[in-house]
C-alpha cells in the first residue's frame, strides 16, 4: 500500500507536503509503535491533507492505505485511525454534490465523492468495526452505522443489535444518537428507527439516560411533532439522571469532580511571560467554554436546539437545570441559559434570578461562570444587581480589600468577573476592585474594559486613567495593546480633565506613524467636543494628513471642538469618496443644514448597491435637508432595514428623530417589537434592548 502512495502527486493537494511525488513521511508513521511519532504523524495529516475539515484529492488517495491500518489489528490506537476516516467521510457526505470543487492547484476535484463513494464500499469494515472487541474502535465506529449504509434496515438493525450489546454509557448514547441521523440521512429508514426511538423512551425498564437520549433524539428527528408532554418528562428523568450531593467542593474545586475536566490545573497556568495578558485570557475563555462537566449536557444541547423557539419549554427545562443538586450539571446549565436569553426577548428576570444564584462563595468556579454571563446579558442582567454587589462586598470583607488581585486563580476570576458585571450595569460598588485594578496594575487591562461605564465616578478614574495613557511609550511596538480601550474609557467618563493627555496621545502617536491609535485618541478628542478646544493645536495639522483614517477623525474633531462648517465641510464633502464616507456623512448630519452644500453627493449614495452605504447616506440627508427629504429618506431607511436587519439600529435612531414623517415606517416597528427572536446590530442583547426601546419611543409618539 505504500508503494502505491509513492505515486501521488502530493505537492498538487496543499502546500503543506513535500516536493512532488514525495509520499509525506507522517503518512507512513501513522502506524509507528512510538506513540510520540504516530501523533506527531496524526496531527501532520489533519493540518495537511484534511485541513479544517477540507477534503483533497491526497485524502482520497490515503483512504485505502487507512483502511488497511483500519483493518490490521495490529495497528496501534485504531481508534483514532477510524474517527479520521469517519471525519473525512461525514465531510464528504456534507458537501454539494452539485457543486464543483477545486484543488489548491486549480485543477476540478470530485475528491469528495470519490471519498464517499469509498466509504460506502467499506459499509462492511465499519461494521465490523463496531463490533469490534476494543471499545474506543467501537466509539469510533457507531456513528458510522448511520452514515455510511445505504440499506436502511440493514442500518436499523444494526443499530438495535448494538445497543444491548453494549456496556458503556458512552457508547450506549452513541447509538440512540446515530439511530436519530439515521433516520434524518434516511427517509426509508425514518419509520423504523423513529419508532424503535419511541419504544425506548417509554421503556420504564431502561436507563434513565437513555431513555432521556431517546427522548431528545425522538424530539429531533421531527420537532414538528413535540407534545406538551415531552418537555416535563425530559425533566423528570433529568431527575433520576442527576446524582446525589455531595459535599460542599472547596474553593478551588471543579464541579465535575475529580473524574471531570483539569478545569483547576487550567486555571492555575499562568500565561507565558510574552504573550498579552488579552490574549492569553482569551485562549483561556476558549478552552473553558469547550469544556463539558455533566455527561447530561450534550443532549440537554441538542434538546435546546430541538426546542428552539419554544422559549417557555426551554425556560422550565432550563430552570430544572440551574435547580439540578448536581454542581456540574448546574454550572453546563449556565452557557445555555445565556444563549437563550442572548438569542430570545421576553421577561427573563428567573432565569437572570438563577444565575445570581450560582454566586456561592464556596464555589468560585461556577459563581465565576455565573458572573461572566451575567455581565453579558446587560442590561437584561439588573433584576441580579444585588445579588452581584453583595457577592462583591462579601468577597472584600472576608479576603481583604485586595482581594481583586488575590493569588488564589479562581477566586480571582470569580471576584474580578462578578465587579466586571457590576460596572456594566453602571454600579459604582464596583469602584474599588477597579481602583485596586489601576493602582496595583493586577489584571489593569480588565478593569479598562469598564471603567468607561461610572461615569459619576471619572473624578477618580481620569486621573488614574490620564496616567496610565501618558505612561505609554509609542516608539514600542507593543504600545498598542489596550491604548484603544483607555482612550474609549476617558471618551465615555465625558470628564474634560483627561483632554490634555489625549491630545499629547495624539501629537506622541502621530510622530510614530502610529495611525490607527492616532484616530482613535482623536475620536476620543471628538467626544469632548468644544470642551476640548485646548486641543485643536494637536488637531488641526492632521486634518490634511495621507492617512484616511487620521484626516477624517481629525476633520471629525475640528468639527466638534470649533464648529466651524465653512472649514469642516468641504473636508468632510472630499471625505465622501473615501472608504470612510460612512463616518463623513455622519459628521455632516451633525452639522445639519449648514452641511447643505453636500445634498446632492448624499442623494446620489443613495444608490449604492451597499445598504450600510446607504443608510448612513439617508441619515444625513434627513438632518441635512429636514421635511423634504422624507419621503426619499423613510424609504431607503426601510429598505436598507429589510434588506439588512443589523442596520436596525441605525435605522431606528433616524426615525426616532424624524418625529411625525416617520409615520410611515409604523407597520415595520410594529412589525418589530412582535419578533421573539432578538435583532439589531450584532444580536447583542444591548443593542436589542436598545432598539425595541427606541421602537417603543417611535410608537408611543406616533400611534
Amino acid at each position: 500500500m505504500i508503494n502505491e502512495l509513492d505515486s501521488i502527486d502530493w505537492s498538487s493537494m496543499s502546500h503543506a507536503y513535500g516536493p512532488a511525488g514525495d509520499v509525506p513521511v507522517w503518512l507512513r508513521e501513522m502506524a509507528s509503535a512510538d506513540p510520540g511519532v504516530r501523533d506527531k504523524a496524526l496531527s501532520h495529516f489533519y493540518s495537511a491533507a484534511h485541513h479544517q475539515g477540507d477534503v483533497y484529492p491526497c485524502t482520497a488517495a490515503s483512504l485505502p492505505y487507512l483502511f488497511d491500518m483500519a483493518e490490521d489489528p495490529a495497528t496501534p490506537d485504531r481508534a483514532s485511525i477510524i474517527e479520521l476516516l469517519l471525519s473525512i467521510g461525514r465531510e464528504s457526505l456534507d458537501r454539494d454534490v452539485d457543486a464543483i470543487y477545486f484543488s489548491p492547484d486549480g485543477t476540478e476535484s470530485t475528491a469528495h465523492m470519490d471519498s464517499a463513494a469509498l466509504m460506502r464500499e467499506h459499509a462492511d469494515a465499519f461494521i465490523r468495526y463496531a463490533a469490534d472487541p476494543e471499545p474506543l474502535v467501537r466509539r469510533a465506529a457507531i456513528e458510522s452505522l448511520g452514515l455510511f449504509l445505504d440499506d436502511g434496515d440493514r442500518a436499523v438493525e444494526q443499530l438495535r443489535d448494538r445497543l444491548p450489546a453494549e456496556n458503556g454509557i458512552v457508547e450506549r448514547l452513541l447509538v440512540v444518537r446515530t439511530m436519530a441521523s439515521l433516520a434524518l440521512r434516511l427517509p426509508a429508514a425514518h419509520a423504523a428507527a423513529t419508532a424503535w426511538l419511541d419504544t425506548l423512551a417509554d421503556d420504564t425498564t431502561s436507563p434513565p439516560d437513555i431513555r432521556l437520549a431517546a427522548l431528545v433524539h425522538r424530539a429531533r428527528c421531527a420537532p414538528q411533532d413535540i407534545g406538551r408532554a415531552v418537555v416535563p418528562t425530559a425533566m423528570e428523568l433529568l431527575r433520576q439522571i442527576t446524582p446525589a450531593p455531595q459535599s460542599a467542593p472547596n474553593d478551588e474545586a471543579c464541579p465535575s469532580g475529580s473524574g471531570g475536566c483539569a478545569c483547576t490545573a487550567a486555571s492555575d497556568t499562568p500565561a507565558a511571560q510574552d504573550i498579552p495578558p488579552q490574549i492569553a485570557a482569551a485562549f483561556e475563555d476558549l478552552e473553558r467554554h469547550n469544556r463539558v462537566h455533566a455527561p447530561t449536557t450534550s443532549l440537554l444541547a441538542t434538546f435546546h436546539a430541538v426546542l428552539d423557539a419554544r422559549v417557555p419549554e426551554r425556560t422550565a427545562l432550563l430552570t430544572e437545570q440551574l435547580r439540578s443538586p448536581d454542581a456540574a450539571t448546574r454550572y453546563d446549565a449556565i452557557r445555555m441559559t445565556q444563549d437563550l436569553i442572548t438569542a430570545w426577548r421576553g421577561d427573563h428576570t428567573d432565569l437572570v434570578m438563577l444565575l445570581a444564584d450560582c454566586l456561592l462563595p464556596e464555589d468560585p468556579y461556577t459563581a465565576a461562570a455565573a458572573a461572566e454571563s451575567l455581565g453579558s446579558l446587560a442590561p437584561v442582567s439588573e433584576p441580579a444587581r444585588e445579588a452581584l454587589a453583595s457577592y462583591v462586598a462579601a468577597h472584600r470583607t472576608v479576603h481583604g480589600p485586595n482581594v481583586w488581585a488575590t493569588p488564589r486563580p479562581l477566586l480571582r476570576r470569580a471576584h474580578q468577573e462578578a465587579v466586571l458585571a457590576l460596572a456594566r450595569l453602571g454600579d459604582l460598588r464596583s469602584l474599588p476592585g477597579l481602583l485596586t485594578a489601576l493602582d496595583s496594575d493586577a489584571d489593569a487591562w480588565r478593569a479598562l474594559q469598564v471603567a468607561g461605564r461610572l461615569r459619576p465616578a471619572a473624578g477618580e478614574l481620569v486621573p488614574r486613567l490620564s496616567r496610565r495613557l501618558a505612561g505609554v511609550d509609542f516608539s514600542q511596538q507593543r504600545h498598542g495593546m489596550g491604548v484603544g480601550t483607555l482612550v474609549s474609557a476617558l471618551a465615555a467618563l465625558r470628564d474634560p480633565a483627561a483632554v490634555p493627555a489625549i491630545a499629547d496621545a495624539v501629537t506622541a502617536a502621530a510622530q510614530q506613524r502610529e495611525w490607527r491609535t492616532a484616530a482613535s485618541a482623536l475620536e476620543a478628542l471628538a467626544s469632548f467636543g468644544a470642551a476640548a478646544a485646548s486641543a485643536l493645536e494637536a488637531v488641526r495639522p492632521l486634518a490634511d494628513a495621507d492617512n484616511v483614517d487620521v484626516r477624517a477623525a481629525a476633520t471629525a474633531a475640528l468639527w466638534e471642538l470649533e464648529g466651524d462648517p465653512e472649514s469642516a465641510v468641504p473636508r468632510l464633502h472630499d471625505l465622501l469618496d473615501s472608504y470612510r464616507h460612512h463616518e463623513a456623512a455622519d459628521v455632516l448630519a451633525r452639522i445639519g443644514p449648514p452641511a447643505a452644500m453636500v445634498l446632492p453627493r448624499l442623494r446620489h449614495m443613495l444608490t449604492a448597491g451597499y445598504e450600510w452605504t446607504r443608510v448612513h447616506a439617508a441619515t444625513a440627508l434627513w438632518d441635512i435637508g429636514g421635511e423634504a427629504e422624507a419621503p426619499v429618506v423613510v424609504q431607503t431607511l426601510l429598505g436598507a432595514w429589510e434588506k439588512n436587519d443589523a442596520t436596525s439600529n441605525h435605522v431606528l435612531a433616524c426615525l426616532n428623530r424624524m418625529g411625525p414623517a416617520a409615520a410611515p415606517a409604523l407597520p415595520r416597528i410594529r412589525t418589530e417589537l412582535a419578533l421573539p427572536r432578538r435583532s439589531g446590530r450584532f444580536r447583542s442583547t444591548a443593542n436589542d434592548e436598545e432598539l425595541q426601546g427606541t421602537c417603543r419611543a417611535v410608537v408611543a409618539r406616533l400611534a
